[in-house]
């Protein structure tokens, strides 16, 4: 399976960073559609390659290690203008490069192999964390998420800099790569710093509840969001604090792990479940769904010598994989499909590898078999392993993330290898987040004393916090049924074969429950109905989580037939084309897709801003594309009002401050319910982060000319100027030219679809009528008062 998936790599994407396996090419950033945030961990430096060396030599492959270290020093170039994910690149290429330089000095010293190899690894490594470094020139020491190779971070110029929010994940997980290479190449300051974003994010834990947030501001440590769980966002936080521990021999990083642990299985760790909290509010849970990311989570208790809690929740993802083939992405705490993806994670198989080495239960091993097996039956293509669109119908989605050949087939090989397979022992190793090798003889590397202890007398160490050692096994399990006593009862708990009976209704109730296809905001009836969920009662709390799993999958439907979204390029200087939005289209006006050159012209603001009533600067709106406020009345009446005062095209910028498409999916945007047929000009929806973009662009330039179209088009360098061409052969290409003295490569700011961030559902239509707001109150009070129904029938229990 490996042969297969890295071969069809080679042969067909490489030097690419990954392999696009249904169409049989290399991805290419900048040549392919931009899928937002998942493409800032492609940096044109043969990403797949790198994130797989130790991999090779782990599977006993040392001739094509040896094959592969030559290709990455002669081939791969690290000063690419282009801006990277920091926490991507960390874990992947510069964890990669280490993982590598780590095989390759254990192949040296073995004798045989790599007698050649004179640290080349290692310094491109350290050329790496070079260039990382910028990112963490903050007053917090939090790093930037994003840093440009060639440039480092030096503000919209370089389309960086001007980010406030990181996950904690994201600046947590860096501790284990930036020691090593420190270690390695005996030069301190990348540990340093990589302890000091650790410290701040310790500095600014809940102190009651002692979890911490999803999102931080990396200038002022405020949290941005304060749900906390182990999952997306949060999740190898915990994992490099408990790891800094293994490699490093730092009593404190144990320290600290242990008591945020302590918290998690106080507050999140609902055996078998993993629930997100507040942290601020911990008994209130924060979401009704898990994401796949929090499979690593049974692993990671595995190394913190907790097996109970393991077992437990690993059979549960167990069951779930076996119901949809794979883990979704998300699914509900009642085991039904939230986001239907699943990008061929590794966590769940990382997780049985830890807890097969942990008890010796054959039955991991099974449970690897149907990793296997699914993997081959379903996702299993001529040119490679295609990720997963949706698991329930089996559709596939043109990628093969670096991630699959870096950690999925280490941890099956190891889960299935006899002790003579392998050529090395893995014991004198750490994994780190994304499986690359680090020896643990680098505890014993000289530390720099440039490096400050930040222990206060508050956190000198508690012995009574903690255990010292790990727990032995056949002690804790000697029963060998053990593992499956506490398996057994989670089995029914995904697949129920029995039927749930009708609730009971109280007398005079025979009103059969509102059905969310049946619901209209307009009906007195159903808003009576509405506010009868928000009783305080057993049937009606029943009714109204009904209500609400049903519009949320009545809203999944809708998404799924929304129009792919279109593009917002600022063209005029000194943007030139760099700075793309992602923008939601509209059900009438022009379509785009059918216009090869777009509709290009300068913004301006339209009076009122709600393009609610006439236009009272028609005469700067006439030949502008206008721009408008979300809400007061529908999107087809400020279309209709921009175009009789004779603009060109129109953008609505979304009021709600703080949204981005950073956390909510795009939706067309719908007509009134009459004739749209009278709208001729084009009209796009940007949320507000995007929105907030173009208006500082046009506070700060005055002058800002955009292009509208379908996708982005690639800026190309002609001479002295940049033209903006379509990839359509079959009409020669056509072209628009903007004054300009560089190329740049364009950046799309918003994604399509997002790794490790929450989404939210956003609905149709723009209207703040007053059956509307009715239902916004009802259902905001409804969530409240089921809340508290809930925490009342907890205590109760």
């Amino acid at each position: 399976m490996f042969d297969h998936a890295y071969q069809n790599y080679m042969d067909h994407a490489y030097p690419a960073d990954e392999l696009m396996p249904l169409t049989c090419r290399g991805r290419v950033r900048g040549l392919e559609p931009s899928r937002g945030d998942v493409d800032d961990a492609l940096g044109k430096f043969s990403l797949t390659l790198i994130d797989t060396l130790d991999t090779l030599v782990l599977l006993n492959k040392t001739t094509e290690f040896e094959a592969a270290v030559r290709r990455v020093l002669s081939d791969v170039r690290l000063d690419n203008d282009i801006v990277v994910s920091v926490f991507e690149t960390n874990i992947r290429v510069l964890g990669g490069l280490l993982g590598g330089h780590s095989m390759a000095m254990m192949l040296k010293d073995g004798g045989q192999h790599m007698q050649w190899y004179q640290d080349e690894l290692l310094h491109m490594a350290k050329d790496l964390g070079l260039r990382l470094l910028p990112a963490f020139n903050t007053s917090s020491g939090l790093p930037y998420p994003r840093v440009n190779l060639k440039y480092g971070v030096r503000g919209p110029e370089t389309r960086t800099g001007t980010e406030t929010d990181t996950c904690t994940a994201c600046a947590g997980t860096i501790i284990l790569e930036f020691a090593a290479l420190s270690r390695f190449t005996g030069d301190p300051v990348f540990e340093a710093h990589a302890r000091r974003a650790l410290d701040f994010l310790w500095e600014k834990r809940q102190r009651n509840s002692n979890l911490v947030g999803t999102t931080i501001n990396i200038h002022s440590g405020e949290w941005v969001r304060r749900d906390s769980g182990v999952g997306a966002g949060i999740d190898s936080y915990y994992e490099y604090l408990l790891k800094a521990y293994i490699l490093l021999g730092d009593d404190q990083f144990l320290q600290r792990f242990n008591i945020h642990y302590a918290s998690i299985m106080k507050y999140i760790s609902q055996p078998p479940l993993l629930l997100d909290v507040h942290i601020h509010k911990p008994l209130l849970p924060a979401r009704t769904w898990m994401d796949s990311l929090l499979a690593f989570f049974p692993g990671l208790q595995v190394l913190k010598g907790d097996i109970r809690p393991a077992i437990e929740t690993h059979e549960m993802l167990y069951q779930v994989t076996k119901k949809h083939n794979f883990l979704p992405e998300a699914f509900t705490t009642d085991f039904r499909v939230h986001w239907a993806q699943h990008p061929l994670r590794p966590e769940f198989a990382e997780s049985t590898y830890f807890l097969y080495k942990a008890t010796g239960d054959p039955y991991y091993l099974e449970a690897g078999r149907t990793i296997l097996d699914n993997l081959n039956r379903f996702a299993r293509v001529p040119c490679g392993f295609a990720a997963m669109k949706d698991v329930r119908t089996g559709s596939h989605e043109d990628r093969m993330d670096s991630f699959f050949l870096a950690e999925m087939f280490k941890y099956l090989f190891l889960l299935f290898a006899e002790t003579e397979d392998l050529p090395f022992d893995v014991e004198g190793y750490i994994f780190t987040t994304e499986a690359h090798l680090l020896p643990l003889s680098l505890s014993t590397a000289p530390r720099s004393s440039s490096i400050p202890s930040n222990r206060t007398s508050e956190e000198e160490l508690d012995d009574s916090n903690f255990d010292w050692t790990c727990p032995n096994t056949r002690l804790l399990f000697p029963d060998p049924a053990f593992p499956r006593n506490l398996r057994e009862p989670i089995r029914s708990a995904v697949d129920k074969s029995c039927p749930r009976p009708a609730p009971y209704r109280e007398p005079g109730m025979g009103r059969p429950p509102l059905r969310a296809q049946d619901f209209m905001a307009n009906n007195p009836e159903h808003l009576e109905l509405l506010r009868r969920m928000g009783a305080v009662s057993a049937v009606a709390a029943e009714d109204g989580v009904r209500f609400m799993q049903e519009m949320m999958e009545l809203s999944s439907q809708q998404q799924k037939e929304q129009l792919p979204p279109r593009a917002i390029q600022i063209v005029s200087h000194p943007f030139f084309g760099r700075v793309v939005l992602t923008a939601g289209p509209a059900q009438f006006g022009t379509d785009l897709s059918k216009s090869f050159t777009g509709v290009r012209g300068f913004v301006t603001v339209a009076e009122p801003y709600s393009g609610c009533s006439e236009i009272t600067n028609a005469d700067y709106v006439q030949g502008h594309i206008a721009l408008l406020q979300r809400g007061q009345c529908m999107f087809a009446e400020k279309a209709r009002h921009i175009q009789k005062a004779g603009a060109i095209g129109g953008i609505v910028i979304d009021d709600n401050e703080g949204s981005s498409s950073d956390t909510a999916p795009l939706f067309q945007m719908a007509g009134d319910g009459r004739n749209t047929d009278d709208i001729t000009l084009p009209l796009l929806f940007l949320f507000h982060k995007e929105g907030n973009i173009l208006l500082e662009a046009l506070k700060e330039y005055r002058e800002v000319e955009v292009l509208l179209s379908d996708k982005r088009l690639e800026p190309s360098v002609c001479g002295s100027c940049v033209s903006f061409c379509t990839d359509a052969p079959e009409t020669g290409g056509d072209c628009q030219m903007e004054s300009s003295p560089t190329d740049a490569e364009a950046d799309s700011t918003q994604p399509e679809e997002v790794r490790d961030s929450e989404k939210r559902e956003e609905p149709e239509g723009d209207t703040d009528s007053e059956s509307s707001q009715s239902v916004d109150e009802l259902l905001a009070d409804w969530r409240e008062d089921l809340e508290a129904f809930q925490q009342m029938e907890k205590d109760e229990l």
